[in-house]
């Protein structure tokens, strides 16, 4: 029965249907829309798990691809397209999403850590077929420049110029105007149920109505693992929480960010750095929020005099090996997904590298490697 507060949508036939208005469904759209498509948004709401309202807003490089040297090649071109997206984003929506990619450090705080740290990272460069980028190591000395408040039991860092940081929520916004400002449709708490092949090409079939559209993009986050596989595709998702600590606004003392730690452009100071197995539970717990702020206290010990304004926990979307998958269905043509757990560094590579290819039609052998073929064992 079609919910009272869902008024019935006119039936239309888009180019692409975009299943799920997170970070990845808008920044696909948002690609998609300005080569010319006529684009619908299908959002569950926030009443989803969205994991792109707690993102923590880095674009990082750094240590990412340990395992598979495509992805470090994939976040590096996003990391090198973002400028322009944040430009076009500008130009489109008027909203500036403070990005700033002065480069950014992975502080140590044991000489254990600092030698694991650096371990990944030959480990990490050694790896075929991976682009090779410069990064410094850097003793506290060095790194005192750069962050005069260092605490006594920093013992060193690695810094990579391509890191840096943008505002997600700003981010998040400037996305979907910028789609609307491409005559996307944008239809929010429209869940989609299924889908199947119709006239047009595919019928999506939601409380509001049915859809339909030439092409499909699964960007649904823990929800593609739900929807797949009636469309002859296997996307293995989980969620993992991570929590965050929002402290009070502070004059600014962080000129680069860190990777468990960032000062956002009105002054507040982030921490997060937790990874945890806990299913659909996205509440905080006390014991791992002590932990975080211990560790971000140890490396700025001004920290400790600082209040927490607020903190919440959200819920990545984790592949088995962690990194992105993107495909087509192997028996519906035009059926694709899309997901991953760094909506934030990807966006500029899925509207201005993904998109182009899902518009003009099959997904390059360059992305094979995040293919879910993958898990087919």
């Amino acid at each position: 029965m079609m919910s009272p507060n869902l008024p019935r949508m006119k039936l239309h036939a888009y180019d692409a249907a975009i299943v799920g208005g997170g970070l990845v469904g808008l920044a696909i759209a948002y690609g998609m829309s300005r080569l010319g498509a006529r684009v619908v948004i299908l959002d569950e709401g926030d009443v989803a798990y969205r994991a792109s309202r707690g993102n923590f807003g880095l674009v990082w490089v750094q240590g990412k691809g340990l395992g598979k040297s495509a992805y470090s090649n994939w976040t590096q071109h996003s990391a090198r397209e973002w400028a322009k997206l944040a430009r076009l984003l500008r130009e489109d929506t008027g909203v500036d999403v403070v990005l700033e990619q002065p480069g950014g450090f992975q502080i140590c705080l044991s000489e254990a850590e600092m030698q694991a740290k650096l371990d990944s990272m030959e480990k990490l460069m050694r790896q075929d077929g991976i682009e090779r980028y410069d990064y410094r190591i850097c003793d506290p000395a060095e790194l005192r420049i750069t962050y005069p408040g260092l605490g006594p039991h920093v013992v060193g860092g690695v810094y990579t110029r391509l890191d840096g940081h943008v505002n997600p929520l700003r981010l998040f916004r400037a996305l979907l105007l910028g789609a609307r400002s491409r005559k996307a449709c944008y239809r929010p708490m429209t869940p989609v149920s299924r889908v199947e092949p119709c006239s047009d090409g595919y019928a999506l079939h939601t409380p509001a109505g049915e859809v339909r559209a030439a092409k499909v993009v699964l960007a649904a986050g823990l929800g593609n693992a739900r929807l797949a596989p009636a469309l002859g595709m296997h996307v293995p998702v989980r969620p993992q929480r991570g929590q965050i600590i929002v402290m009070e606004r502070m004059p600014r003392f962080m000129s680069h960010p860190i990777v468990t730690l960032r000062q956002t452009d009105e002054g507040t100071v982030m921490i997060g750095d937790s990874l945890e197995e806990t299913g659909l539970d996205d509440r905080v717990g006390t014991a791992i929020l002590a932990t975080l702020a211990d560790r971000a206290a140890r490396i700025f010990p001004a920290l400790r005099a600082a209040r927490v304004v607020r903190t919440w926990g959200a819920l990545r979307v984790m592949s088995p090996d962690g990194f992105p998958i993107y495909g087509q269905s192997p028996g519906m043509p035009g059926i694709y997904a899309a997901t991953c757990h760094s909506g934030v560094t990807l966006a500029a590579a899925h509207a201005l590298l993904l998109a182009p290819h899902i518009q003009a039609g099959p997904l390059p052998d360059a992305l094979a490697p995040f293919s879910m073929d993958r898990f087919d064992v």
